[in-house]
């Protein structure tokens, strides 16, 4: 049995918790939150610390917390005699640099707290500087995903990298375009089949070959036309450079 020690209750921990709590062969040993609300408090307990010098023992700490608070965190538990490792997908191992045992636990996902998430799909991103740390968060990781892998710290920078494109900035280019369907009084709800067979064809065809779209014939006439009617200024720079974007790909 692995016992795991939280550092934090926001989006990635409290997924992470549900997971350990649901595992076998993983045991929960503390959750430390700086400053729980009664939500937290009911739900977790005598599991609950608010003082990092009281870190309860276990085998393993993840630091979930923002990748700005990490060095903080870190500093705070060097009495830690488990792997500490953060779950950060742009923090460099090296942050952790003072503590004897140290790795990189990275679940590759989107993570809202109450978002029903099946975690056993999510891959697990770890990395250690020796076998014997690395063996401890492969066997926490494939406790809890069957997706697994073993990347470098400069790796999963890039991981993060293509992450924001795919993930955060498709995410707001959805959400401009539900602005332009609301007010134009069309309901976003038709676009949703759309939306999901863009997702579909560009792991089945490979996403060079999926793009469509004016852009991708050059267009000028249509893409004058929409620019035409776009009234928000940002909009319009937004449409005007991803249309270059993809004019340039297939020049």
């Amino acid at each position: 049995m692995i016992r795991i020690v939280i550092i934090g209750t926001g989006n990635v921990a409290s997924h992470l918790i549900k997971g350990i709590q649901n595992s076998d062969s993983l045991m929960l040993a503390g959750i430390f939150s700086r400053n729980p609300n009664q939500e937290t408090i009911d739900a977790f307990g005598d599991l609950l610390f608010t003082d990092l010098a009281k870190i309860p023992a276990a085998d393993l700490c993840l630091i979930a917390v923002k990748d700005d608070a990490i060095s903080g965190v870190s500093e705070k538990l060097l009495g830690f005699q488990g792997v500490v490792a953060h779950t950060s997908g742009n923090t460099d191992l090296e942050i952790l640099a003072k503590h004897g045992r140290t790795g990189v636990f990275y679940p590759l996902m989107t993570f809202s707290k109450h978002q029903r998430l099946e975690l056993k799909k999510v891959p697990i991103c770890i990395e250690a500087k020796n076998a014997e740390n690395e063996l401890l968060l492969y066997n926490t990781a494939v406790a809890l995903s069957e997706n697994v892998h073993r990347i470098s710290s400069e790796q999963r920078r890039f991981i993060h990298l293509t992450a924001v494109f795919v993930n955060n900035f498709v995410n707001h280019l959805i959400y401009q375009g539900k602005v332009i369907s609301d007010n134009n009084n069309i309901p976003f709800e038709i676009f949703s089949p759309l939306i999901e067979e863009t997702i579909k064809k560009a792991f089945s065809s490979n996403p060079f070959n999926a793009q469509t779209g004016p852009a991708r014939r050059n267009d000028t006439k249509t893409i004058n036309s929409h620019l035409e009617i776009l009234s928000d200024p940002l909009q319009r720079e937004i449409y005007e450079l991803l249309t270059l974007s993809i004019i340039k790909t297939y020049e």
